[in-house]
């Protein structure tokens, strides 16, 4: 071998040791895999420790936590609108806007990029796909061909052939929300047990899978008690100084579960504090705090954007007894006559909410003042 090509090779081989040793430097803490995760598919989103991103996966039963690129600050332009956004990702991604489903956002915290969990098709085959909008309203797709990630399984999930009453998967059910707090991420969803519905608490870095506590609430408008209806959308919320989460059902109980409860294989009773409306499917939920007052924002099938007062929580007394006709109950509420179709949302800072809104031409991603 020639000293010429001793030392090329021997450069080229330092260049690649120092490459290698960058990419494990880079890797937030708790990443352990590197290469392409084995997504099913990409539903809800969370942020964690800064630099990574959590995504459920309910088809494969499991959670990753993806390496990110760590945030840079930036503001979103003022009145931030995206139109027709399914299009927009439907020509990145080849096809047309009627095979694109947004399961989720999320708002990286610390800066406006926003996240976007896709479905490009239909079904269980349905390709998963990440996607990215820029503070200028830039859209691009996240490459997850060569990236840092770990990867935790679900236990006691339903099958993935099993069916609702209604024909719904179950499968699709068993992670219905996430969030990170604390060094645990929360995640809701439905088991295979009797107590179907589960609140799990998952410690990260990974170091296995939680099977989740059992969680029975009354359902005012139905009347009962109930333990087999997933909680549909949550938000981490301190009451009287403690942690709880705050959990919206169908049809639509609103309920408070300590975090001090959520112990695996425990079996406990929320508090439910509200009672919405029935005939109603919650969507997403954030809390937020206007001129020394927290409120809950909540987008909803049939009853709109509801605007919930938080005032006096912890003397608010459980609902016990039925809620008759379709009517409401416990803390007060106001529905947003000027916010319609809103299908997900998350705080962009700490004065704005980011929607995303189905129109009669598609899918809208704009920022609105928090009402």
């Amino acid at each position: 071998m020639s000293r010429l090509l001793s030392s090329v090779l021997c450069a080229s081989l330092t260049l690649c040791i120092a490459a290698g040793t960058a990419l494990a430097v880079a890797a937030p803490a708790g990443l352990d895999k590197t290469g392409k995760p084995d997504l099913k598919s990409a539903g809800q989103l969370a942020f964690g420790p800064e630099g990574v991103l959590f995504v459920g996966d309910a088809q494969g039963a499991a959670i990753f936590a993806i390496g990110v690129e760590r945030a840079s600050g930036g503001k979103p332009a003022a009145e931030f609108k995206i139109e027709g956004i399914d299009a927009k990702l439907a020509a990145l991604l080849g096809t047309k806007a009627s095979d694109i489903r947004i399961n989720d956002l999320a708002v990286q915290p610390g800066s406006a990029t926003v996240y976007l969990s896709v479905a490009r098709g239909r079904g269980p085959d349905a390709e998963p796909v990440i996607a990215t909008v820029g503070p200028s309203g830039k859209l691009a797709l996240l490459s997850l061909d060569n990236v840092h990630y770990a990867k935790v399984s679900l236990t006691n999930v339903p099958g993935p052939d099993e069916k609702d009453q209604r024909g719904n998967s179950r499968r699709l059910e068993s992670i219905t929300d996430l969030h990170f707090v604390d060094g645990r991420l929360f995640v809701a969803g439905l088991s295979n047990e009797e107590f179907a519905s589960k609140l799990r608490a998952i410690e990260f870095p990974f170091s296995g899978p939680d099977p989740g506590a059992g969680v029975e609430i009354y359902h005012g408008a139905h009347g009962q008690f109930e333990t087999r209806a997933p909680v549909r959308t949550f938000v981490p919320f301190n009451i009287g100084g403690e942690p709880h989460l705050l959990a919206a059902y169908t049809c639509t109980p609103l309920v408070t579960v300590p975090v001090s409860e959520l112990k695996a294989g425990a079996k406990l009773k929320g508090t439910t504090v509200a009672e919405l409306g029935n005939m109603n499917r919650p969507l997403d939920i954030i809390s937020y705090q206007k001129e020394g007052r927290t409120y809950l924002l909540l987008a909803n099938s049939n009853r709109g954007v509801m605007k919930i007062s938080t005032d006096n929580i912890e003397q608010q007394q459980g609902i016990t007894e039925p809620v008759k006709g379709g009517g409401t109950a416990g803390l007060h509420y106001d529905t947003l006559a000027n916010l319609k179709g809103v299908e997900h949302l998350d705080k962009l800072g700490n004065d704005y909410a980011l929607l995303l809104v189905r129109t009669g031409n598609g899918l809208n991603l704009e920022g609105v003042p928090l009402p």
